[in-house]
């Protein structure tokens, strides 16, 4: 684990801390014949090699600053302008896993007899009902109620409320598995003040009806979800 923790800390340090914008634009501009591409993958090479400070690891480094070159060409030659946030997302993903294939490779770890943890079946079940799952629910079951001036000269981002709404849920689930249950208070706080705005705007009763019950319960069912959770990971022990 630890191993893998100091790559991903070589990777953070030269990938953004030590990877100066003009590095990026040459490499842009010039791809392969860009020098600072090299500079860049042999700072990652090095950097992995220092911070795990093992001489058997030395050629795995190397390994892995290969590696991480012959991603960062393949992002360089094929992403385009509107593509970019694509290609980031997918560059960063086959870093960190040529880091994890990297570390298992050196470590060696057996797993044979290793099974999970009940309780990690629990929270994980937890996790997954209060995204996706609770608001179909959630929408679902107020959908009855919805506003027409709901749809009238909305300019919000695309599935903006949704995506807000699980995080808002993950974050309540987190805090009652910490024992931080003061933080949901806050937490609601700040969502009326940001929403009291367009509410107030809105003038439209139906509107904060609605929004005021999607919140309740996305809130109630977060709450229920994890004290339920909490229970069982107690009943496991």
């Amino acid at each position: 684990m630890i191993l893998f923790v100091k790559l991903l800390l070589a990777h953070l340090l030269a990938d953004f801390l030590l990877q100066p914008n003009s590095w990026i634009i040459d490499k842009e501009n010039n791809k392969l014949k860009s020098k600072y591409l090299y500079f860049h993958v042999l700072l990652h090479g090095v950097l992995a090699a220092t911070l795990v400070g093992e001489i058997a690891f030395i050629p795995y480094a190397a390994g892995l600053a290969l590696i991480h070159g012959m991603i960062d060409s393949v992002k360089l030659y094929f992403q385009k302008k509107k593509t970019k946030r694509i290609w980031f997302l997918g560059d960063q993903l086959m870093h960190l896993v040529s880091l994890i294939v990297i570390a298992l490779v050196y470590a060696k770890p057996n797993f044979e007899n290793t099974t999970l943890d009940p309780r990690f079946w629990i929270v994980i079940t937890g996790i997954v009902f209060v995204t996706f799952p609770t608001s179909i629910l959630i929408k679902n079951g107020i959908s009855i109620w919805t506003p027409e001036s709901k749809d009238k000269g909305d300019d919000s981002l695309q599935n903006a409320g949704n995506y807000i709404g699980m995080l808002e849920r993950l974050l309540i689930y987190c805090f009652i598995l910490t024992g931080h249950f003061e933080a949901i208070g806050f937490l609601l706080a700040a969502k009326s003040i940001f929403r009291f705005g367009d509410l107030k705007e809105a003038q439209d009763r139906k509107l904060t009806e609605y929004v005021l019950i999607g919140t309740l319960l996305s809130f109630g069912i977060a709450i229920a979800t994890g004290l339920l959770v909490q229970y069982g990971l107690l009943q496991s022990l």
